[in-house]
């Protein structure tokens, strides 16, 4: 635990935190509201802002243990509730574009942060909107990676429409699904044809993190397929394997989610603390919080997961 715990140095104090849900947001050509979980600290102002995207079939109320975390050492985490998780049927016309839908449910909530400030008591005019973070995990992540720079390919392979937003000035890409074609499996090129990522663009501040014993149903390699957006992208410039960990990180998604198959707290809080380092610096808040980091992780005697940087 001691290598977890002494990760980042000089961020151990943290602050009450409040978190509101449902705060709804108009969303005319969605086919009903946005819906999102707002969580940030009762004090300070200037506020950066994660945006983050869960994974398939989770919710606004998962991922509780980063939410909390982040939020109680500075950042508003805002957490909407995509359309493929409110049971949308299959024969739905919006269902070939939900991937599309949920990139525009995070724009969306980069559009409406004067209302998400006015829907939670004690937040106006207290949020940075020069300092934004994305965020997700598996789905999630490619979700958020679209809006650093990650295209999705069309049917003959050739990148899509690119929907970068420049107001994002740093990623947070857990679980980041790899690239599509033949690496899928037939589970994923049947079902989510949509995982088929170009990484090219990809070029905002990212840190990623993988676990080394993360073999997903859809694809048809190993781990490895976690590790591709570092590979192949230039935003990408770090990347965390953590030893041991399978999808879930050691339990990110919180205790909501029972399908947790590798509980770590221990995971969690390397997770929790290194992805709060990165997303400080990445934003100019404090230079020197993710070396410190990385430093400490690599001088741990018996340390957590590695990370390589470019």
């Amino acid at each position: 635990m001691s290598d977890t715990t002494s990760a980042v140095g000089g961020i151990e104090s943290s602050t009450p935190v409040i978190s509101v849900r449902p705060v709804t947001l108009a969303s005319p050509d969605r086919g009903q509201d946005l819906q999102v979980r707002v969580t940030a600290p009762t004090t300070g102002h200037g506020l950066p802002v994660v945006v983050f995207s869960h994974g398939m079939t989770l919710t606004m109320d998962d991922y509780a243990p980063l939410a909390d975390f982040w939020a109680a050492h500075g950042f508003v985490v805002i957490q909407p509730t995509h359309l493929d998780s409110l049971g949308l049927p299959p024969d739905d016309p919006r269902a070939p574009l939900i991937w599309r839908i949920r990139t525009d449910d995070l724009t969306g909530v980069l559009d409406q942060l004067e209302a998400i400030e006015a829907g939670v008591p004690g937040l106006g005019g207290r949020i940075d909107p020069d300092r934004i973070v994305a965020a997700g995990h598996s789905w999630g992540a490619q979700t958020a990676s679209t809006l650093a720079g990650a295209r999705v390919n069309d049917a003959d392979g050739t990148a899509g429409q690119s929907m970068t937003d420049p107001r994002v000035k740093a990623a947070v890409l857990l679980c980041l699904p790899g690239v599509g074609g033949q690496d899928l499996s037939p589970l994923a090129a049947q079902y989510f044809p949509f995982m088929s990522p170009d990484f090219a663009e990809l070029k905002t501040p990212s840190l990623m993190i993988a676990g080394d014993r993360d073999q997903s149903p859809l694809t048809v390699r190993g781990p490895d397929w976690f590790t591709d957006g570092y590979r192949l992208s230039s935003g990408v410039t770090d990347l965390v394997t953590l030893f041991g960990a399978e999808h879930g990180l050691g339990g990110i998604q919180g205790s909501n989610d029972t399908r947790t198959t590798d509980p770590s707290p221990e995971r969690v809080a390397l997770v929790q603390q290194l992805t709060l380092a990165y997303m400080r610096t990445a934003l100019g808040l404090d230079g020197d919080v993710w070396p410190a980091a990385r430093r400490s992780l690599e001088a741990g005697t018996d340390p957590l997961g590695k990370i390589d940087s470019k």
